[in-house]
Parts: C-alpha cells; sequence; structure tokens
C-alpha cells in the first residue's frame, strides 16, 4: 500500500468516528411564514403588510408532499433547529465519505483473483471464419 492509501484510509476511518458522534438528527428546514387574520381593522389588512408573523415551521418532504411541523413553545422549535443542522453536517459528512472512498477505489491496486479456469478461457474469436 501506498502512503496516500494509507492516509486515505486513516481519513475514512477519521469521518466513520465523526459520523457516529452526530448525534439526533432529522431532514427538513425551518422557514417563516407570515399570515393574515382577516379582521378587517387589523395591520395586516393594510396594503403591503405582510401580516403576521414570522412564525417558524419545520418543513419536510414525505413521499413527494411537503408536511410541516408548528412548534408549541420556543424550546421545541430550537430542538428542531439543533437537529436540522446536525442532519446538514451528517450530509456534509457522507458526502466526503463518499469522495475518501472513491479515491481508495482508484488508489488501491488491482489483485489477480481469477480461478485457474477463468485464466483459461478461450479468447472471443475475430468474427471471420477461415473455412469455405
Amino acid at each position: 500500500m501506498s502512503d496516500s492509501l494509507l492516509a486515505l484510509e486513516a481519513q475514512r476511518a477519521e469521518l466513520l468516528r465523526q459520523l457516529t458522534s452526530v448525534g439526533d438528527f432529522r431532514r427538513g428546514s425551518i422557514t417563516p411564514t407570515f399570515g393574515k387574520c382577516g379582521k378587517p381593522n387589523c395591520h395586516c389588512a393594510q396594503p403591503g403588510d405582510q401580516g403576521h408573523g414570522p412564525n417558524l415551521r419545520l418543513t419536510v418532504r414525505v413521499k413527494g408532499k411537503t408536511v410541516t411541523e408548528t412548534f408549541p413553545a420556543p424550546a421545541d422549535l430550537r430542538k428542531a433547529q439543533q437537529e436540522v443542522t446536525a442532519f446538514h453536517h451528517f450530509q456534509d459528512l457522507c458526502q466526503q465519505l463518499i469522495a475518501v472512498n472513491e479515491k481508495i477505489c482508484r488508489a488501491r491496486p488491482v489483485e489477480d483473483t481469477l480461478s485457474p479456469q477463468e485464466k483459461k478461457r478461450p479468447k472471443r474469436s475475430s468474427g471471420k471464419s477461415r473455412t469455405k
């Protein structure tokens, strides 16, 4: 094994170690929403007003549909933000792991694992027959 292959394997081991320490995570995005209450005298009914909010919600795609989760308390929102941040870190580590593994596959030498029968396999013909 070359030194670069050893270094790549050490890098892969470190990435795998980091993956095991990610902790709780969930996919999705925390997005702000604004709404209008429908009362004619409320500030949100004025032209150009964005409405009440921002109300932060977790949105995630499940089987092609967007699912939204609201948070009853600020502590729930903070927890969800930490979990989404951890998911993004998890995704980044996965991409790094894939890249390192691809480099390892290219750097690792080919091993001759053919059986004697596979080595004796007849060569393909050129397609032309010499018999007339």
